[in-house]
């Protein structure tokens, strides 16, 4: 199905908000645009659209914008936006579907290095039990090739103590594994 919007012609997914709803354990469909969620976002500067309007998308059908979309990747995953949901909507748990499924369908990220840096992050996760940001970064800074973009910044954060030398890792890093290794075979 399609509307025809001031843009054009643009594609309607019926089956969209059931099928994100199901994977992500999220009542989408309780959304009315309250506007909580966004008014407390970090990042809302930061995205081409706000949490609501990503849910408003969702419930429309609208899965390609919503797949395409720079929001979906900013997202830091701090659930500040499921904190003040009234419904109780982790929108958290609805961006990381909204990932896995533009991964599965091939979606470029609109983000440029934006998966890089969500794969770097894992990695580090995954060998420490917990990110190292020093490891975590000179990965994704040698990755994508930024390699003196913030040097600066990362300079100042190590003379103040914000980035560690080693890394720590987590006592029980084969429990870490173990959820890596469940997550794949999900």
């Amino acid at each position: 199905m399609y509307i025809i919007t001031e843009g054009g012609p643009r594609a309607l997914d019926l089956n969209f908000t059931k099928v994100v709803s199901e994977r992500s354990g999220q009542e989408i469909e309780a959304c009315y645009q309250c506007q909580k969620c966004a008014s407390g976002c970090p990042i809302a500067e930061y995205g081409d659209m706000d949490t609501n309007q990503v849910l408003r998308m969702i419930q429309f059908g609208l899965k390609d914008e919503v797949l395409k979309s720079k929001a979906i990747w900013i997202c830091v995953g701090c659930e500040t936006c499921g904190a003040r949901c009234p419904n109780g909507i982790r929108i958290a748990a609805v961006m990381d579907t909204l990932r896995e499924m533009a991964i599965e369908e091939g979606v470029t990220p609109a983000e440029k290095d934006i998966y890089l840096f969500h794969q770097c992050f894992l990695d580090s996760v995954k060998s420490h039990g917990r990110v190292h940001e020093g490891t975590m970064l000179m990965r994704y800074k040698l990755k994508s090739g930024h390699l003196m973009d913030d040097v600066g910044v990362g300079l100042k954060m190590f003379l103040k103590g914000k980035l560690a030398l080693f890394p720590h890792s987590v006592p029980s890093k084969t429990e870490v594994r173990r959820i890596f290794d469940w997550a794949k075979k999900k």
